[in-house]
């Protein structure tokens, strides 16, 4: 029986954690990442290069890194992060790896192929969208209807979620991306951060179509506590359905 080619969608620690365990599965795997990161060292990088966000897609390839003394080694140095007085402060190694390779004109998604070939990773890791995103979003909260802009305010909001936006909107997707979405005998969206993270994926118009008319089967992965009323980030206050009304809701 030949193994399942998956694909994962998402970001971050949640996207990470998911490829770690389906790395133990099948080697066929597609990890599509969010490209809108703007805090810490990605975001000091968008500043200063004209680049995708690079720390969730680093954590994607770190998380399938091969599973023996090479790709754990690399995973580490991947993941590394300097600590100094200076401007290398808080930086990740695997960060400013991928910022080299995109800054000499490298194709993203050749310089993302390049770095996997380096760590023999299992599958591969590819952007959500042909150009780096911003996040804005609406939200009614204690104090009144607010506009957010950036992932990480986005993601530190707390309130009812009144609409979400892309920026460039209906940005174009990779080919890539959509060949794998098209070739999937599994899609899994999440966990990780809800709003800024994984719905994402679907204001993306080519990739939201792949993935509706997909005959994958589709699997939804929520956060350990998706009904914590306390939580303090973006889905406080969001039940297990509520999350999937607002999946339904942008699909």
């Amino acid at each position: 029986m030949s193994l399942a080619r998956v694909v994962a969608l998402g970001g971050g620690h949640g996207l990470a954690a998911t490829l770690t365990s389906l790395r133990s599965i099948t080697d066929q795997i597609t990890a599509i990442v969010t490209v809108a990161d703007n805090g810490g060292s990605s975001g000091r990088l968008r500043q200063e290069f004209p680049i995708f966000p690079p720390g969730d897609l680093r954590m994607a390839l770190a998380a399938l890194c091969a599973d023996d003394d090479w790709g754990r080694s690399w995973a580490e140095i991947m993941q590394y992060r300097f600590t100094s007085d200076g401007p290398l402060d808080g930086h990740a190694v695997g960060n400013l790896l991928l910022a080299a390779l995109w800054d000499r004109d490298e194709d993203p998604v050749a310089g993302l192929d390049r770095v996997g070939a380096l760590l023999k990773v299992v599958g591969r890791v590819l952007p959500m969208a042909a150009v780096p995103l911003d996040i804005e979003a609406t939200f009614t909260t204690s104090i009144g209807r607010i506009n957010v802009r950036g992932q990480v305010e986005v993601a530190t909001t707390k309130g009812k979620l009144e609409s979400l936006r892309l920026l460039p909107e209906n940005p174009a997707a990779r080919s890539e991306a959509l060949a794998a979405i098209s070739q999937a005998d599994v899609i899994t969206m999440g966990p990780g951060s809800w709003i800024s993270s994984v719905l994402p994926h679907l204001m993306v118009p080519a990739q939201r179509e792949a993935i509706v008319n997909s005959k994958a089967t589709k699997i939804v992965l929520l956060n350990l506590d998706a009904n914590s009323l306390n939580s303090g980030d973006e889905y406080a206050g969001y039940s297990a359905e509520d999350h999937l009304h607002l999946l339904q809701k942008y699909a």
